[in-house]
């Protein structure tokens, strides 16, 4: 009796999909050896503070069970890597605590994974892995591939100006190109500002003297 298949793989299959030689984008690559997977897209990019969405969707030839306790679990990093989320448990792993969200409902095939948030050390691979009770027993399987999540830098779109500074120092926002005030300028404002001084002092005291001149003159 034939028990493996022309790729040494047992019939009772080793992984749920064979792997095509090379990799053409998304997992609808892989040829498919039984009737259930997870989809998800190859490659995404994210820019650094920013969220992004992974679509998934999952499919099974199985008959449901009355109760079907869909389930839905996220790993990183590789196929057997750490849970970062668990439906059943409300589990969310520390690293990405208040910036992991799943959009999806009880009974749905599909739905998104949503980080927000995104850090440098966000970047890695992404699985999404199904379990659901059939009348067969509970059925548990995830992404091959996975979906390989690039992070890269947001652009500054800011660029430096230089800046109009409304003052009553007559030296305020001047500067020269080294960032530092202009020492004959400082001193042009120095001077003005001791001018206006003695102007703001001797005018009162002019006037004093005119008013007192004016009550002693000899009534005509």
């Amino acid at each position: 009796m034939k028990t493996q298949d022309d790729q040494g793989c047992p019939l009772n299959p080793c992984s749920g999909f064979r792997f095509s030689l090379s990799f053409p984008g998304n997992s609808a690559g892989y040829q498919k050896m039984q009737d259930y997977g997870v989809d998800q897209p190859a490659v995404l990019n994210g820019f650094q503070g920013s969220s992004i969405e992974i679509p998934f969707s999952f499919y099974f030839p199985w008959e449901l069970a009355k109760d079907p306790q869909m389930s839905i679990a996220w790993r990183w990093k590789n196929f057997h890597g750490e849970f970062i989320y668990k439906s059943t448990l409300s589990f969310i792993h520390e690293h990405f605590k208040d910036r992991l969200i799943l959009n999806w409902t009880q009974g749905q095939t599909s739905g998104v994974h949503r980080i927000l948030n995104l850090k440098e050390n966000d970047q890695a691979i992404y699985f999404s892995k199904v379990c659901l009770q059939t009348t067969e027993g509970m059925k548990c399987w995830q992404s091959i591939p996975g979906t390989k999540l690039n992070i890269t830098h947001a652009l500054s779109t800011t660029m430096r100006t230089p800046s109009i500074i409304t003052s009553a120092d007559p030296t305020a926002g001047l500067e020269d190109i080294r960032g530092q005030r202009n020492p004959s300028l400082l001193n042009l404002g120095a001077m003005v500002g001791m001018v206006v001084a003695k102007v703001v002092v001797i005018i009162p005291l002019y006037g004093w003297m005119i008013f007192l001149w004016w009550k002693k003159r000899p009534a005509e």
